[in-house]
């Protein structure tokens, strides 16, 4: 007999999304973090965008897509130093490997919260390897027939963009 599975709604992909930033924040960064809007589409590049990290982890199976979690440079070397208790000068000694090994699993860890409620309403799929990207004015194409959700969080001051393309099977 197969597993009953519930939709995955505009609503649980929300609730999902703003639950598992959240915890994550709470439990690695030890930081409040506020979703303050949802938009359907990224903010276009601008010239005088800072330098921006991009993390990202696929999920396939029942339901499959990517999420983007796309913050500034200035933001990842500062959740790096309190996810790892460092001082802005130690983070700068230590150099981008540390900070891509931070957001890696902050993307991981966000990515992974996600597709738990995901199983947990009867759609299973697992996880891809992170990958991180840097640079200026780079943005995320859309997936041709992935719905697409674009959240936007504040925290500190600083805006982290959670970027989640998605397919059902």
């Amino acid at each position: 007999m197969p597993a009953v599975t519930s939709p995955i709604t505009d609503s649980v992909i929300h609730d999902s999304i703003a639950r598992a930033v959240e915890s994550v924040f709470k439990t690695m960064v030890n930081q409040e973090i506020a979703l303050v809007e949802k938009t359907s589409t990224p903010a276009a590049p601008q010239p005088d965008r800072p330098s921006q990290i991009f993390g990202s982890v696929g999920f396939v199976g029942d339901a499959s897509g990517l999420i983007y979690l796309c913050l500034t440079e200035a933001f990842a070397k500062d959740l790096t130093g309190r996810i790892l208790g460092m001082s802005p000068a130690e983070v700068e000694m230590n150099g981008a490997e540390v900070v891509t090994d931070a957001i890696g699993e902050v993307t991981n860890m966000t990515v992974g919260g996600f597709k738990n409620t995901l199983c947990d309403l009867g759609h299973a799929c697992k996880l891809t390897l992170p990958t991180i990207v840097r640079g200026q004015n780079i943005s995320v194409a859309a997936i041709k027939s992935a719905t697409r959700h674009v959240f936007h969080f504040e925290s500190g001051g600083h805006r982290l963009v959670a970027d989640i393309q998605m397919k059902l099977e």
